[in-house]
Parts: C-alpha cells; structure tokens; sequence
C-alpha cells in the first residue's frame, strides 16, 4: 500500500496561484502513474492531471496552460502547479497513485475567491 499525503492547499483571491505538494511513502515502488483529482461541492469527483514515472502528462481541458504537474521520483512527490486561479478551480484535491492498486490520498482544500 502507499501512503499519500497532500499539502499546500489553502484560499486564493482569482488569478492567483498555489502548488500542491503530494508526498508518497510504504510500497512507492512499482508506482507508475501518478494522478490530481479533485471535487467540488455537489459535484462529481474529475480527473485532473496525471503524470507517468517517465514525466509523460495529460490535463483535463479546462486546467490545460494553467495547471502543470511534476514528480520528483528521487522523493516520491508529485507536485500541481496551479496558476491564473479561477472561483470554478474550488475543490478537494487529491492525490492518486496507480500501481496494481490505487492508492488515495486525504485531500486538501482549494478555495479561490472571486
């Protein structure tokens, strides 16, 4: 099992930015995809970015020139660049590791004001 811890969450004023940090630790080995998703209130939980452990990435549309995901693998973290914040990037996001299982992390609070 790998543990998944996010940090760097928080309240933003529109068109600001945050970085979200998600440090994995247990069985990190044989991680090969590693994924942001995030949900917000009284909506379905959507898939953000994923990044490969070769640093190929995908992002949803509505986050494509703003977001930008990373991965340290020497540290087992994975990071989400957040710029040019919008009030509709308000959600829980998490952090996902895809191995032969997948692995959730508890979440952290994004809150961008208008």
């Amino acid at each position: 099992q790998v543990q998944l811890v996010e940090s760097g969450g928080g309240l933003v004023q529109a068109g600001g930015s945050l970085r979200l940090s998600c440090a994995a630790s247990g069985s990190a080995f044989g991680v090969n995809v590693m994924a942001w998703y995030r949900q917000a209130p009284g909506k379905q939980r959507e898939l953000v970015a994923t990044i490969t452990s070769g640093g190929t990435t995908n992002y949803a549309d509505s986050v494509k020139g703003r977001f930008t995901i990373s991965r340290d693998n020497a540290k087992n973290t994975m990071y989400l660049q957040m710029n040019s914040l919008k009030p509709e990037d308000t959600a829980v996001y998490y952090c996902v590791a895809f191995s032969h299982r997948t692995d959730w992390g508890q979440g952290t609070q994004v809150t961008v004001s208008s």
